[in-house]
Order: C-alpha cells, then sequence, then structure tokens
C-alpha cells in the first residue's frame, strides 16, 4: 500500500504504509512493556550506529521478534538516527517487521514455476491448516504467513518453507502433516 511521502524537517516519511494489525481488544505495545537494557546494549557495542543502522534493527528484532514503536523510538533516541529514517529502512527491507509474526515463518512460494506448478492449491491448504491469509500470524502467535516472489528453488517447484527448511514439490495434502510438526515446543522435526 502506497501513501504520499510528507516531509518533517528535512527527512521524508517513509511512502509505504505500515500494516499494523492488533489482536482483537489490544492496544498498541507501551513503552513501558519493554526492557530496553538489550537495545541499549546493542547500540553502545556499535561503533557508527547511524552507519550500521540495518545490523542494529537485525539485532534488536531478534531480541523482541519485531520492531514496535516504542522499541523503533528508543533506537531513534540512542542512535540519534531520526525514526523517520528508520521507519524509511524497516518499511523498505522485507525481512524486517513493525508487527508480532509468529514463532514459525510459513513460506509460499508465488514464482512462476511454483505458480504454474500448483502453488495455489499449497496456498490454500496453509490458509485452511492456519485460519489466517497470507501477511498475518496466528492468534495464538505460533505462526506467521508470508508469500514471496521466489524462494529461489525453481526445479523443486511448488516450494514451502518453515522456519527456513524448505519443502520441495509440496502438495496441498502434504501442508497439514508438515504443520503439526511445528508447534508448542518448536520444531520436532522435517523433511526435504
Amino acid at each position: 500500500m502506497l501513501s504520499p511521502a510528507t516531509t518533517v524537517g528535512s527527512e521524508a516519511m517513509p511512502r509505504r504504509a505500515i500494516k499494523v494489525s492488533e489482536p482483537e481488544g489490544a492496544s498498541a505495545p507501551e513503552a513501558s512493556e519493554f526492557d530496553f537494557v538489550p537495545i541499549r546494549e546493542i547500540v553502545a557495542a556499535t561503533p557508527d550506529p547511524p552507519g550500521s543502522l540495518i545490523s542494529i534493527l537485525q539485532r534488536v528484532q531478534k531480541v523482541f521478534g519485531y520492531l514496535p514503536e516504542p522499541v523503533v523510538q528508543e533506537i531513534a533516541r540512542l542512535s540519534e538516527v531520526p525514526a523517520s529514517r528508520i521507519y524509511g529502512v524497516i518499511t523498505f527491507y522485507a525481512q524486517f517487521t513493525t508487527v508480532p509474526s509468529g514463532r514459525h515463518k510459513v513460506c509460499v512460494c508465488q514464482g512462476t514455476a511454483c505458480h504454474v506448478r500448483g502453488a495455489h492449491e499449497v496456498l490454500r491448504a496453509v490458509e485452511k491448516a492456519l485460519g489466517v491469509g497470507p501477511g498475518d500470524t496466528t492468534p495464538d502467535l505460533d505462526f506467521g504467513f508470508a508469500t514471496v516472489a521466489c524462494l529461489g528453488a525453481c526445479s523443486f517447484a511448488p516450494v514451502m518453507t518453515v522456519d527456513g527448511q524448505y519443502y520441495a514439490k509440496m502438495k496441498g495434502s502434504r501442508v497439514a502433516p508438515i504443520l503439526s510438526e511445528f508447534g508448542q515446543g518448536g520444531r520436532q522435526g522435517g523433511e526435504t
């Protein structure tokens, strides 16, 4: 989704709107809900915080699982990088998210090879098994579900990944058994 750029001082705000979805009845997280000590340690251990913003964001996201607004504001304060610039980086790179994502990341390839070999069947099966669509997270935060343009494994199409583990030549009937291997307590097994 695109939105017009807004200029604040000398900084341009991100052009892409950030998808923010909260579970029903939930409100945006407050700064007091977060322990900022890891952020302070990460920024303090970085010789050039403004020049190492991507690295900082990667390490902070690894700690919190996502980059909520209070965390971004703390990074901005400690690194002396405007929040608008940080949001520009977050919205540009697909690796960053501002919403909680599931403990397990499920991804279905929608590239040409996967598309012509039945990725739509795999996509529907994942939606049915998880009860959410692409770009969403299950209410229990067990699974985050996404689609990508290409996973780079075209000879194994259609392809699905769970937590980076590739599942080749997928069929819709294989989705539920694979996803059942992931859940409370983490990954219990898998096949390639």
